[in-house]
C-alpha cells in the first residue's frame, strides 16, 4: 500500500469514528424526545383500557357489535372497537394508546424523536460505511465493527416497520436506549483500529454469512423486546382483570402498551420471520468453514453456541404452536434463546477461544 493510500485510509477510519460518535449524540436527543413523549402522554387518561380490562367475559358477549343510533329518520351504525383477540379462554383486550397516550403534545415529542432516529441511523449507516472504505472490504472482521454494523440494522429494522405502518412507535425508548449501550460498549471496549481481516476470513462468504448473522441478530433483538413487554403487560393485565390495583407509575406506563395479546403476537412473527434465515446463517457458516479449514463443522465454541441458539429458538416455535407452552412459558423460551445468542456473541468471543476468535480486543 502506498503513503497516499494509507493517508486515505487513515482519514476515512478518523471520519468513520467521528460520525458514529455524532449518531450517538443525535440517538441521545431521539432519547430525550422519547422520554418527553412518554412524559407528555401520562397526562392523558386512558380510561377506556382498564374499563375493557376488568369487563367480564359475559358483558362482552352480552354487548352488540355494532351499535344503532337514531339520528332523525336515519339509522347510523356505529364503528364496533377493534381489539385484539388472543388464545381461546384468554382476555380480549384493546390495545394501549401508544407512548403519546394519545395526546396531541406527546405526539409532536414522539415523531420528533422518530425524525431524530432515523438521522442517527443515517449518521451511523455513513461511519459503518466509511470503516468500510477505510479498510477496503466488509467492516465485520472484529467485534467492533460488528456492534456498529448491528444497532445500524436495529434501527433499521425498526424504522422500515414503521415505514410499513406498524404499530411499533412504543419501541423507539426501548430500542435508542439500548443502542446507545452497544454504541457505548463499542468505542469504550470494543474499539480496534482499522487493519486487514486475518486469511481465513478473506472470502465471498464473509459478506453472506457475517451479514445474515448481523440482520438476524438484529431482528431476534426486537422479538426479544416484543417478548419482555409482553410480560410486563401480561401482569398488569393479570393484576386488573383479579380486582387489584397496579401502582400509579405502572399504570400510566403499562396501560399505553398494546395488549399483552398484541405484543405476544410481535414477538411471535418477528422470531418466526427471522427463525429461516439463522437456519441459512449456520449452514453458510458450515459451507465457509469447509473451504477455510477443510472441515465443515468442528464443534467450535462458536459453532456450538450458534446451534444452541438454533436448538432454543426452534423449540420456542414448537413450544408455541402446542397448547401447554403458550403465553409466558413460551415467551421465557424466547427470551432464553436470545440470551443464547448474546452469549455466544459477547460470552464465546470474549471469554472462550477458538477458530472464531475474531473479537480483536
Amino acid at each position: 500500500m502506498t503513503p497516499l493510500a494509507a493517508e486515505v485510509n487513515e482519514n476515512l477510519a478518523q471520519i468513520s469514528n467521528y460520525l458514529i460518535y455524532s449518531s450517538m449524540a443525535v440517538y441521545t436527543l431521539a432519547f430525550l424526545a422519547h422520554i418527553a413523549e412518554w412524559t407528555f402522554g401520562s397526562r392523558s387518561k386512558v380510561a377506556r383500557t382498564a374499563a375493557a380490562l376488568t369487563a367480564t367475559a359475559d358483558d362482552a358477549a352480552a354487548a352488540p357489535a355494532v351499535q344503532v343510533r337514531s339520528k332523525g329518520g336515519t339509522a347510523v351504525l356505529d364503528k364496533p372497537k377493534v381489539v385484539t383477540r388472543s388464545a381461546p379462554g384468554t382476555r380480549d383486550v384493546p390495545d394501549g394508546p401508544g407512548a403519546a397516550g394519545g395526546t396531541a403534545e406527546g405526539d409532536l415529542y414522539g415523531r420528533i424523536a422518530v425524525s431524530l432516529t432515523v438521522l442517527g441511523f443515517l449518521i451511523e449507516a455513513a461511519g459503518v460505511v466509511a470503516r468500510a472504505l477505510s479498510v477496503q472490504r466488509a467492516p465485520w472482521g472484529n467485534m467492533y465493527e460488528f456492534s456498529i454494523t448491528f444497532s445500524t440494522v436495529a434501527v433499521g429494522a425498526y424504522l422500515v416497520l414503521l415505514a410499513l405502518k406498524k404499530n411499533v412507535r412504543w419501541l423507539g425508548l426501548i430500542l435508542v436506549t439500548t443502542v446507545l449501550l452497544d454504541l457505548g460498549i463499542a468505542t469504550t471496549w470494543l474499539y480496534t483500529d482499522s487493519d486487514q481481516l486475518v486469511p481465513a476470513l478473506h472470502s465471498y462468504w464473509l459478506w453472506i454469512h457475517v451479514s445474515t448473522a448481523i440482520f438476524c441478530g438484529a431482528v431476534f433483538y426486537l422479538g426479544a423486546a416484543g417478548a419482555v413487554l409482553y410480560l410486563l403487560r401480561d401482569s398488569y393485565e393479570s393484576k386488573l382483570a383479579s380486582g387489584g390495583t397496579p401502582s400509579k407509575i405502572a399504570t400510566s406506563i403499562l396501560e399505553r402498551f398494546p395488549s399483552a395479546a398484541s405484543l405476544d403476537k410481535f414477538s411471535y412473527r418477528i422470531n418466526a420471520a427471522v427463525f429461516p434465515l439463522w437456519t441459512f446463517t449456520i449452514i453458510a457458516g458450515a459451507i465457509w468453514a469447509g473451504d477455510a479449514w477443510g472441515r465443515y463443522w468442528g464443534w467450535d465454541p462458536k459453532e456450538v453456541w450458534s446451534f444452541v441458539t438454533w436448538v432454543a429458538y426452534a423449540s420456542y416455535l414448537h413450544a408455541r404452536a402446542t397448547a401447554g407452552w403458550k403465553g409466558r412459558k413460551a415467551a421465557y423460551l424466547a427470551l432464553f434463546a436470545f440470551a443464547c445468542w448474546i452469549w455466544n456473541y459477547y460470552g464465546v468471543n470474549i471469554l472462550l477461544s477458538g477458530k472464531h476468535s475474531y473479537a480483536g480486543v
